[in-house]
């Protein structure tokens, strides 16, 4: 990798046309996945997700998007959209308020957004036909961390694809986070293929990067060859050759021994830390897949955003809990959620358990 980018770096970094390097990369991202027809690269996992919606708006003319309450998909103000929701204005379960998160988010940016409950195929679909000639796209995450880190229900997933076909919506998923999960993302985990992939992170081999990857009549309207594009998208850096030779790089050596390797750690981690948590005799579960997992201070996991939503008493537990990781040299994020990487082997995932049940034993008098 580093010799790699280093020889890049040599030739230039920045050009003002697409290089070899955009090609090759682009080529092999679309070969992991048949519903990659073609992809377009930006610079971060915020402007796929901002990108994948303004392509949605432009291909059906709408402009209303639906989102899962409690989702994060970036900062983008109709993609944040009651990521941050809480009870006192997160409304009924039968239809969730559209809740800012920046301060002087634009009214008209809320009543643009449609809030649907996770996993909830009954609640989701009466509030979507509500909206269906308005609805541009509904845009998901497949195993969603502020929601809980639970994995979208294969009913959901499919309600929401006929939904979308039927009423002429798209649908996006947002695998900024989840590609890692196998060969061509976590949506290989379900019998259903989506409109548009918003991908990041992982895909940049370290570096700043975006991928919007989807249907090739969908991805035409960003294509300038023809006209004005209904949908211009162009970036000083999107696509710059040190972050595709990056990328490529480290997604070769992501091949299909890595994933599955990288997911038996993360059944290896769940497992142990459930061990962990039978013997620590402590209300607590794990949830995640692949290798992700994420740790809850409660006996069951939950199922929605709702659910997940900490009172002000329990994420002081939780911070105390993510504070003692720390101090056994476990850094965590603050929502006990880990990723797993490709440099870690079984006795990390061993020390990391042991950590875990330390810190367990730890805020035992608390949960």
């Amino acid at each position: 990798m580093v010799a790699a980018v280093g020889e890049q770096v040599q030739k230039g970094t920045a050009f003002t046309v697409g290089t070899e390097a955009e090609i090759e990369y682009a080529e092999h991202i679309c070969g992991r996945n048949p519903a990659f027809d073609r992809i377009r690269f930006v610079n971060s996992g915020t402007e796929a997700v901002m990108a994948s919606l303004k392509a949605a708006r432009a291909f059906t003319r709408r402009p209303k998007i639906a989102k899962v309450e409690g989702a994060y998909h970036g900062l983008y103000d109709y993609a944040e959209t009651s990521q941050t929701a809480k009870p006192e204005n997160w409304g009924q379960a039968e239809r969730p308020s559209s809740v800012p998160v920046s301060r002087g988010t634009p009214l008209h940016a809320l009543d643009d957004v449609v809030v649907i409950p996770f996993n909830d195929v009954q609640r989701a679909l009466s509030i979507l036909d509500a909206h269906r000639d308005q609805l541009a796209c509904v845009l998901i995450d497949l195993l969603a961390h502020r929601i809980g880190l639970i994995p979208a229900a294969e009913d959901f997933v499919r309600a929401l694809r006929r939904w979308t076909e039927q009423n002429g919506a798209l649908l996006i998923f947002d695998e900024v986070i989840t590609f890692r999960s196998t060969f061509g993302g976590a949506q290989q985990w379900y019998e259903v293929q989506p409109d548009i992939t918003a991908l990041g992170k992982m895909i940049g081999g370290g570096f700043p990067v975006g991928g919007i990857a989807g249907r090739a009549d969908v991805m035409e309207v960003m294509n300038p060859l023809n006209g004005p594009a209904p949908f211009p998208l162009c970036g000083t850096f999107s696509a710059n050759p040190v972050t595709m030779i990056a990328g490529h790089t480290a997604m070769k050596l992501y091949n299909q021994e890595a994933v599955d390797r990288l997911n038996a750690l993360g059944t290896r981690a769940r497992n142990e830390i459930g061990e962990a948590i039978r013997i620590a005799d402590v209300s607590a579960c794990v949830t995640g897949r692949g290798s992700m997992f994420r740790i809850h201070l409660s006996m069951d996991a939950p199922q929605n955003y709702r659910q997940a939503y900490l009172s002000l008493e329990k994420a002081a537990v939780f911070s105390a809990f993510v504070g003692h990781l720390f101090d056994g040299g476990l850094l965590m994020v603050e929502t006990g959620t880990g990723f797993l990487s490709t440099a870690m082997s079984e006795q990390d995932i061993d020390d990391m358990a042991t950590v875990v049940l330390v810190a367990l034993r730890k805020i035992k008098p608390y949960v």
